[in-house]
């Protein structure tokens, strides 16, 4: 028993000799390395992200009207021109042979149309008058005949079958006058529906000649106003069909971004709010202006859903041109004597927000409660005091209590 009590014991010294041992080894193994900031006062600055597309304010798109052929072109892209110059010319021949042959319908429409307000043609007119008035003679010389032979025949003066004549002649008569006042009557309707037609078609053929005549003024393309010819794709000898863009003009001293705003953050976009603009194309140089139109409804933009901002630039270096793709902030809000830590430094548990603090060689885990926040920052509302260090993730999982040493840059190493 005695010596089972005593294996008992020697077992438990051992185990303890090696927990001595293994803390022994750890408190010996290095401090993991991390990278710190540290928590500062500083003017915040809350702001909104995103891209967007350049844009003319006040752009002139020239198009053709006709098909043809470019006859001259008198100016260059990228030059500025001013309102009523000269830039291309194009051959309006065939254009200039159909007005001549609208306006001729044009004036032979217009002569009928008059005829037919006057009555008709006049020689027909006449003739159909002429022969009603014939017609109306004949029935009544006939009707006055047939009066006088009734009178003679009741006393036996005239015979019955001098009558009997007379009435059929007049019936005849009365046939013939019927079908003359039906000519006349016709006559009549068809000049007024003439009328109607002729009406319809000089209207017509007037639409058809101010079209062609505003074609062939067209084939002289000046400035419609001064400012930059942003684009000019067409030369000399080019055929041209209508519609086709000739050029485009614009001031672009001043521009007009659409920028792309995720639906969340469209309820912090207020009008007149500063816009700083980016082009990768020339690294380092900005643009700055105000926020202009809000957005009034939600797009699909591939995998997004953006309400549509319009921003005024300026551009008075005219650097910035249409239609590229920029990077645009939009400042929403500056608060001054903010405590501030980099976005690196905070962590996230749910609806819980957490950052490592070092002290004495040791992080802790510290919950912190933030406010504003923009692309690269928080506010810290509570949680960590100015001037505490926090430690950044890095390549290290951290841990609370975790022993760290502070990483030190490169640069300051050497």
């Amino acid at each position: 028993m005695r010596t089972l009590s005593r294996r008992v014991w020697l077992l438990l010294g051992f185990a303890m000799l090696l927990v001595v041992f293994l803390l022994y080894l750890n408190s010996r193994r290095p401090s993991a390395r991390v990278a710190v900031v540290q928590a500062s006062r500083q003017t915040f600055r809350s702001s909104i992200t995103s891209n967007g597309k350049v844009e003319p304010i006040r752009p002139y798109s020239l198009r053709a009207k006709f098909d043809g052929f470019l006859d001259r072109v008198i100016a260059a892209e990228g030059k500025n021109v001013k309102k009523g110059d000269l830039l291309l010319t194009l051959n309006d021949r065939n254009i200039r042979a159909q007005l001549d042959q609208a306006r001729a319908q044009l004036a032979s429409q217009e002569d009928d149309l008059h005829a037919a307000r006057a009555g008709g043609r006049v020689d027909q007119s006449a003739k159909l008058g002429a022969d009603l008035k014939s017609a109306e003679a004949e029935r009544n010389l006939l009707e006055r005949q047939q009066e006088t032979l009734t009178k003679l025949a009741a006393q036996n003066a005239a015979t019955a079958q001098e009558l009997e004549r007379n009435r059929t002649a007049l019936e005849r008569a009365e046939a013939a006058l019927d079908q003359a006042r039906k000519a006349k009557q016709e006559f009549e309707h068809q000049v007024g529906l003439d009328r109607d037609r002729l009406d319809l078609l000089v209207e017509h053929s007037k639409a058809l000649v101010n079209d062609l005549q505003d074609k062939a003024d067209s084939a002289r393309v000046a400035a419609p106003a001064s400012g930059t010819l942003y684009s000019f794709p067409v030369h000399a000898g080019d055929f041209v069909h209508t519609g086709d863009l000739l050029a485009a003009i614009a001031d672009l001293h001043e521009l007009r971004v659409r920028a792309y705003i995720d639906e969340p953050e469209l309820g912090q976009l207020k009008s007149g709010q500063t816009v700083v603009v980016t082009w990768d194309a020339l690294p380092g140089r900005t643009w700055t202006g105000k926020t202009e139109i809000l957005p009034r409804q939600v797009v699909a933009l591939g995998t997004r859903n953006v309400g549509e901002l319009f921003c005024t630039i300026a551009n008075q270096g005219m650097e910035l041109i249409p239609n590229t793709t920029v990077d645009v902030r939009i400042e929403i809000n500056e608060l001054a004597n903010a405590l501030i830590v980099s976005r690196g430094a905070v962590q996230i548990d749910g609806v819980h927000r957490y950052v490592y603090r070092l002290d004495g060689g040791r992080l802790h885990r510290t919950e912190i409660r933030v406010g504003l926040s923009n692309a690269t920052q928080f506010e810290v509302l509570s949680g960590i005091n100015e001037g505490d260090t926090l430690a950044l993730p890095g390549g290290t999982t951290l841990r609370d209590k975790m022993a760290v040493r502070v990483a030190i840059p490169e640069s300051e190493s050497e």
